[in-house]
């Protein structure tokens, strides 16, 4: 590691290894720009700190990182597509998304029952509706897929499968969707505070496998929504996810 540092949460965590680096490179940064500020330690923390660190200074530790081999740990497609060389790789990277499917190793799975219902998965709620949400898988994971959308629309009862649990990639589009099953984040990340907003039922953390664009899918977003609580307590609180065979 370039920095060393101590961290009194260390016993609750284990950070990705370029996450504590680039903590103890931004902590040795103010520390050398407090030392050579000349003023007291109040005075730089209410004044000088706000002028010590500026882009260019975070830009140079991202590069001195990625140069010294750290490598970011990609939630989303198009982060690894934009910067490929600042990332780990991610599986089906270059499928495209009539060919991709999520194959999560907990997903839980099983065989279709008589009615063709077909379980590939689950996920957290995030709000409680009343019914469950059915209609057809479509994968965003690209820029691509997003302006395809919003040149030939959004098709109906599309239930989007992304991986960007922040929002921003689907943002222009969200409102047109059925529903959402995402592959990261918590009911508290920004793609669920969004879809909350706009009242489209939506499943955090999904873990699903051998879904591909237009299979048909219900959501269970009848079920409760996962609590902080939960969350906390590392309680499993999932819907399931199902792929409808009939």
């Amino acid at each position: 590691m370039l920095y060393g540092d101590s961290d009194k949460y260390e016993a609750f965590a284990e950070p990705a290894p370029i996450l504590e680096a680039t903590h103890a490179a931004i902590k040795d940064l103010f520390r050398r720009r407090f030392s050579e500020s000349g003023v007291s330690w109040r005075e730089f923390v209410f004044g000088e700190s706000y002028k010590a660190v500026t882009e260019n200074d975070i830009k140079a530790i991202d590069r001195m990182l990625i140069d010294s081999g750290y490598r970011y740990r990609g939630s989303a497609t198009i982060s690894v597509k934009e910067r490929p060389d600042a990332y780990q790789g991610m599986a089906g990277i270059a499928e495209t998304s009539d060919e991709f499917t999520f194959s999560h190793p907990e997903a839980v799975l099983d065989e279709a029952d008589q009615d063709g219902r077909q379980r590939c998965g689950q996920g957290d709620n995030v709000v409680k509706h009343s019914q469950n949400a059915i209609g057809y898988a479509r994968y965003y994971r690209s820029v691509e897929d997003v302006m395809n959308a919003l040149s030939n629309g959004v098709p109906d009862e599309t239930i989007a499968i992304i991986d960007d649990s922040g929002g921003t990639l689907t943002a222009p589009i969200l409102e047109k969707f059925k529903a959402v099953i995402c592959a990261g984040g918590t009911v508290r990340s920004h793609l669920g505070i969004l879809t909350r907003e706009y009242s489209v039922p939506c499943v955090m953390a999904a873990k699903i496998d051998g879904i591909y664009n237009g299979d048909k899918v219900e959501v269970g977003v009848s079920g409760e929504a996962k609590t902080a609580e939960a969350y906390a307590s590392g309680i499993e609180m999932s819907v399931p996810i199902w792929k409808l065979t009939k």
